[in-house]
């Protein structure tokens, strides 16, 4: 498939992209993520890898819609937690 990630012109095929990733440890996932095989990834991550460029070269959102367009499984940021609740340690406290 043909796409243009930070005005280059790519030809992926999801089957290299596979190849690509594999054997590299997932980072940490922050943000938008790809599943790839069995491991997830950042996009971030796996737009470097294919594109063999810095991150701030490219958005999440090329890579997201290129990664899309060869059949894989993009996922949204999740949402984040509070690591504690004020109300928990009030009552604890007794106030």
């Amino acid at each position: 498939m043909r796409c243009v990630i930070a005005r280059f012109p790519f030809d992926l095929i999801k089957s290299e992209v596979e190849q690509s990733m594999n054997g590299i440890t997932p980072e940490p996932v922050t943000g938008v993520s790809v599943t790839i095989g069995r491991r997830v990834y950042p996009l971030m991550q796996v737009g470097e890898v294919i594109t063999k460029q810095n991150r701030r070269d490219f958005t999440t959102g090329e890579i997201r819609r290129a990664l899309t367009r060869l059949g894989f499984t993009c996922h949204e940021a999740r949402p984040v937690t509070p690591a504690w609740d004020a109300r928990a340690d009030e009552d604890a406290l007794g106030w």
